[in-house]
């Protein structure tokens, strides 16, 4: 009887055929339904606001998934060092739908924030566990073809998201956003548990037993610290103290300075100053991040604010964007080898680096609106070429041993990294007088991480695995 896992070590057979085909449709179902759920919440959280009466805590409904997923990524992380993915999948996948759940069945906006909460945790894990098992499944070869499906079923709910999440709520109820999606977990878990169920814990040295790694409960201490600096920053502007008008701009360089400290025993040393190898990859996915979705939540507003676009307008002109991460994602993966990591990760930062200039052009210089829309086309692309290779570097540069940390260390530098700078840019939009400043301040912002992103992606350069 042919053995249920497929080796890491079989012959590429291509990710949607033989013994990969529903290991494949499953893990991108998974992610598919992680990435429709956090953008569809931003479509019908207005709704759930005024119907909650919630207006206090918005968001935070945005804010403390990002904060618990860290934790989810470092537990995940750690429990698939030890045991490998199988039993932290099962659990994040759990924890994902009891936040559905909680969330979709909330009549007030403490308990929706609670399931969102609890939702992020599950999801952050599910993201690091759908990695290891990747490293422990498909062989090398098929990784960026794998990635390359894994950033598509990030892109395409951008596309179709935020409309079927508003149709949803208009036929039927907001809450049927979070539930609908629950019915759709369990199958896409079932595609993968035929492959999860053979899957062991790494092999020690020459094959031989060894005593898994002991639980990181400092990492996780240190990841929980990081969350909170996370929250605290994106409610620092909220906070007032009598007599200390400069207390929410201390409160958020606090918050920053202990985000930064806390994230350091939860990435590979070296990271945070940019060593070469694996550290610097780590950093560029974080600056990455942290420049594309700093400058991408505020383009739409800037096009209803200066150019009187229509909210649907001015959001679907994202969509070039998300086609061109999807399209530039499906390249490299076809490209392989053909394609090195290091002219990847180059070319796909100053893609990002350039459409962020135009955006910041066309805010400071009154350029046509098509000049950042077309311009936000680069973005995309260069997220594509990234994002795959710097997955795909990650796992060559790892060991059966730390496959889990550096895993949930790259899933913590997209969320940490994201998260700070959509908090600083919010703090840049609100220290200027005028709303062209205030845009002009948040692209210079997105621009300076592209431009530190750019610098670093030739240092990630790999060094063989240990």
């Amino acid at each position: 009887m042919q053995d249920s896992v497929v080796p890491a070590t079989r012959p590429a057979a291509g990710i949607l055929r033989g013994p990969y085909l529903w290991v494949t449709v499953g893990t991108c179902a998974l992610v598919f339904l992680a990435a429709f759920e956090s953008l569809a919440v931003t479509t019908i959280m207005p709704l759930v606001s005024r119907e909650l009466d919630g207006a206090g805590l918005y968001a935070l409904a945005f804010a403390g998934p990002l904060a618990t997923g860290v934790i989810g990524m470092v537990a995940a992380g750690n429990w698939s060092d030890r045991r490998g993915p199988t039993a932290p999948l099962y659990a994040s996948a759990a924890l994902f739908v009891l936040g559905l759940l909680i969330a979709g069945t909330a009549v007030s906006m403490p308990v929706l924030v609670a399931g969102r909460l609890v939702q992020g945790l599950g999801g952050g894990a599910l993201t690091v566990a759908l990695y290891v098992l990747v490293a422990r499944i498909y062989p090398g070869a098929l990784h960026p073809k794998i990635f390359a499906a894994f950033s598509a079923a990030w892109v395409v709910p951008s596309l179709v998201g935020p409309f079927a999440a508003g149709i949803v709520a208009q036929v039927f109820s907001w809450h049927w956003v979070f539930l609908g999606v629950v019915g759709l977990v369990i199958p896409a878990l079932l595609m993968i548990a035929p492959v999860l169920r053979g899957l062991e814990p790494p092999p020690g040295p020459a094959g031989e037993s060894h005593p898994p790694p002991p639980w990181a409960l400092g990492r996780l201490a240190w990841a929980t610290l990081a969350a909170l600096a996370v929250l605290g920053l994106n409610l620092s502007r909220e906070i007032r103290i009598p007599g200390v008008p400069a207390a929410p701009a201390l409160l958020a360089a606090a918050a920053v300075v202990i985000a930064l400290l806390a994230v350091r025993p939860l990435v590979p040393r070296g990271t945070l100053t940019a060593r070469r190898g694996l550290p610097s990859v780590i950093l560029v996915r974080g600056l990455a991040s942290a420049a594309f979705f700093g400058a991408e939540v505020y383009l739409p507003y800037l096009l209803i604010e200066q150019y009187a676009f229509s909210p649907t307008f001015a959001g679907l002109t994202l969509t070039g964007g998300a086609l061109a991460w999807a399209g530039a994602a499906a390249v490299q993966g076809r490209l392989g080898s053909r394609l090195s990591h290091r002219r990847a990760a180059g070319i796909g930062a100053l893609m990002v680096l350039g459409a962020v200039i135009l955006a910041l052009a066309t805010t400071a210089l009154h350029w046509p609106a098509a000049v950042a829309i077309a311009g936000w086309i680069f973005a995309g692309g260069g997220m594509g070429l990234l994002y795959p290779r710097l997955s795909v570097m990650t796992l060559a540069l790892s060991s059966k041993e730390n496959e889990g940390f550096n895993s949930s260390a790259m899933s913590i530098a997209d969320s940490l990294g994201g998260a700070l700078a959509l908090a600083a840019t919010g703090i840049v939009f609100a220290a200027f007088t005028t709303t062209t400043e205030s845009f002009a301040g948040v692209f210079g912002l997105a621009a300076v991480l592209a431009v530190a992103a750019a610098a670093v992606a030739p240092r990630v350069t790999g060094r063989p695995r240990t």
